[in-house]
């Protein structure tokens, strides 16, 4: 696997899991703004700037685009710089095209873990199942809370959130190297009317199709 193909599949390998959320008190602090934005976003869009840090915490690698989702297991995340790449959800199956290597690849989307980055932001899980959860330190006008995996094979150590006002700002995702990507979430609108087509996805003429 490729770096840039990489940075894209790590936050977007599970949008399966749809089980109920467990309840939680209202509040403001990270968690709860966690458990609200989960159980009371039904769809939305908006944009993403994505990055890989290196130790000294440079960016190493960025790209940006804009995504949407629609539950249950429907989803886009579509990267438009600075090269062109497409993952696409329909509720059963996976797509992921990279438009210059004209190459898809499809995986069905039960296939796929609840405990990835994806699943604790925009899946809907039992989220104290396949995480322990932990408020953190308020930085940077945020208010933090860390993920970490129950599973020791989610191929990553910890996840750090950043919210305010109920949506969520940034996400730190610490890798199973030692590797940072950080992901900054822009001009999110909540329950949005997004139309269904967005979430099927025709290979076009001539790509190479991958099954897995």
């Amino acid at each position: 696997m490729t770096g840039r193909r990489a940075l894209l599949w790590l936050p977007l390998l599970a949008w399966a899991a749809w089980a109920p959320v467990s309840a939680q008190p209202a509040g403001s602090g990270a968690l709860a703004q966690l458990h609200e934005f989960v159980t009371g976003t039904r769809s939305a869009r908006g944009e993403f700037i994505q990055t890989l840090l290196r130790a000294d915490g440079r960016p190493a690698e960025t790209s940006s685009g804009s995504f949407a989702f629609a539950r249950p297991g429907r989803f886009r995340w579509e990267v438009q710089r600075p090269y062109e790449q497409l993952l696409v959800a329909d509720g059963e199956r996976l797509y992921f095209y990279d438009k210059d290597l004209n190459q898809v690849t499809v995986r069905k989307l039960s296939d796929s873990t609840a405990a990835t980055p994806a699943a604790i932001l925009f899946g809907h899980a039992d989220l104290e199942r396949d995480f322990t959860l932990r408020e953190l330190a308020a930085r940077d006008g945020l208010q933090w809370l860390e993920a970490v995996p129950r599973s020791k094979d989610a191929g990553f150590e910890h996840i750090a959130m950043g919210w305010r006002g109920g949506l969520p700002v940034r996400m730190e995702v610490k890798d199973a190297f030692g590797r940072t990507t950080s992901f900054e979430f822009r001009d999110i609108v909540r329950n949005a009317a997004i139309d269904a087509a967005r979430f099927r996805f025709v290979p076009p003429k001539g790509a190479d199709v991958v099954e897995q």
